[in-house]
C-alpha cells in the first residue's frame, strides 16, 4: 500500500515537473492587470485581452475583446472607442439583434441592455504556443432582471512567430441557457455583425482577397474565405498587414465581407440580417484565424496558409 502511494506521489511530482519545465521553456508570458491580461512573447507585447468592463462615455460598457493587437514590430494595429464609432473596440465579436422569442432584449454591438460577464479566464503556454480561454455569461435587464441566457466559451491560441508572420486562432462557442434564443446582424441590407477588427486605416490601406485587390463597397462583398489588410502601420511608414481567414467549419462559410476604406471596422459577416436560433444540443461554433505579418499581401502565400488552416478539424 505504502509502495503504491509512494509511486503515485512520484508520478504526480514528475508530471508537475514536466509541466513546469514546459512553461519555463516558453518564450510566452501572461501579465495580469486590473483591466485584463496582456500576452507577451520574449517580453514584446502581442495583445491585451480586456476583461473588465470599460466605457468611452459612461453610458455604454464594453469588455471581452482584444485591444491593442500589435504588429510584429510592436506597432499598434487596432483602435479602441474611436470618435467616428465609439462602440468599435479592437478585435471583437458582436451582434445587433439578440432575441428571446419575438422579443428584442438588447444590442450587443453597442452593448445596450446587454452585459457580458467574464466569469473566468484561464491561460496556458508551451514552447510553441500560448492560449487564453474565457467563460462568459450574457445577460440583459430585460430578461428576468439580468439572469444569464447565453454562455460563451472562447479560446484564443497564439503560435510562435516566425520571420514573416504570427498566427492567432479564435474559436468562439455560444450556447443558449434557455429555449428560443436567436442572434443576427444589423437589421438592414448590410447585415453586418459577427467577427470584426477595428484596425487603423492609413491612406494606403489595401484590401486583397484570393481574387486580387478588392475595392470596399457599401454593402456586402463576396470575395472568398480570406482577406488581407495591409498598409503603412509602422511608426516610420513601414508596411505591415493583418490577414483574416475563415475556417470551413464555420456555418456560413464562405462568408461575405463588410469592408471600409476609412473610419470603420472590417467584418466577416455572420449570420447576416436574418437571425439564427441558437441550439443547446449543438452550440454555435465560429472559427477564425488572424495572421499578423510584415510587408503587404505579396509577402506571404495566403492562399497556401488558408489551405493549411482548412485541414485543421
Amino acid at each position: 500500500m505504502y509502495l503504491r502511494l509512494f509511486i503515485n506521489i512520484f508520478l504526480i511530482t514528475a508530471l508537475l515537473s514536466c509541466n513546469s519545465s514546459s512553461n519555463n521553456d516558453s518564450s510566452f508570458s501572461f501579465k495580469k492587470t486590473g483591466q485584463g491580461i496582456e500576452l507577451l512573447d520574449e517580453g514584446d507585447p502581442v495583445f491585451f485581452y480586456q476583461k473588465k468592463k470599460k466605457s468611452p462615455n459612461g453610458d455604454f460598457f464594453f469588455n471581452n475583446y482584444i485591444h491593442p493587437l500589435y504588429s510584429l514590430e510592436g506597432d499598434m494595429l487596432t483602435e479602441e472607442f474611436p470618435e467616428d464609432h465609439f462602440h468599435h473596440r479592437g478585435v471583437f465579436w458582436a451582434w445587433h439583434q439578440i432575441y428571446i422569442g419575438d422579443k428584442n432584449i438588447g444590442d450587443g454591438w453597442i452593448m445596450e441592455n446587454i452585459s457580458t460577464n467574464v466569469e473566468s479566464v484561464n491561460t496556458d503556454r508551451t514552447k510553441d504556443k500560448a492560449q487564453l480561454r474565457t467563460f462568459v455569461l450574457w445577460s440583459s435587464p430585460l430578461y428576468k432582471n439580468g439572469k444569464a441566457f447565453i454562455e460563451e466559451h472562447t479560446s484564443i491560441t497564439v503560435f510562435k512567430v516566425n520571420e514573416k508572420y504570427r498566427i492567432i486562432d479564435f474559436k468562439i462557442m455560444l450556447k443558449p441557457l434557455i429555449p428560443d434564443v436567436s442572434i443576427g446582424g444589423s437589421d438592414n441590407e448590410k447585415g453586418y455583425g459577427g467577427f470584426c477588427t477595428r484596425i487603423k486605416c492609413p491612406e494606403d490601406l489595401v484590401f486583397t482577397s484570393e481574387t486580387g485587390q478588392v475595392t470596399p463597397q457599401n454593402l456586402q462583398i463576396k470575395a472568398g474565405p480570406w482577406m488581407d489588410f495591409s498598409a503603412s502601420f509602422g511608426k516610420k511608414g513601414k508596411l505591415a498587414g493583418l490577414s483574416l481567414l475563415c475556417h470551413p467549419n464555420t456555418p456560413n462559410y464562405v462568408a461575405p465581407w463588410i469592408l471600409r476604406q476609412k473610419e470603420s471596422m472590417q467584418n466577416i459577416v455572420f449570420p447576416g440580417k436574418d437571425r439564427i436560433k441558437l441550439s443547446a444540443d449543438k452550440p454555435l461554433v465560429l472559427y477564425y484565424r488572424i495572421i499578423v505579418h510584415n510587408g503587404n499581401a505579396d509577402a506571404l502565400d495566403i492562399r497556401k496558409l488558408q489551405a493549411e488552416y482548412e485541414k485543421i478539424n
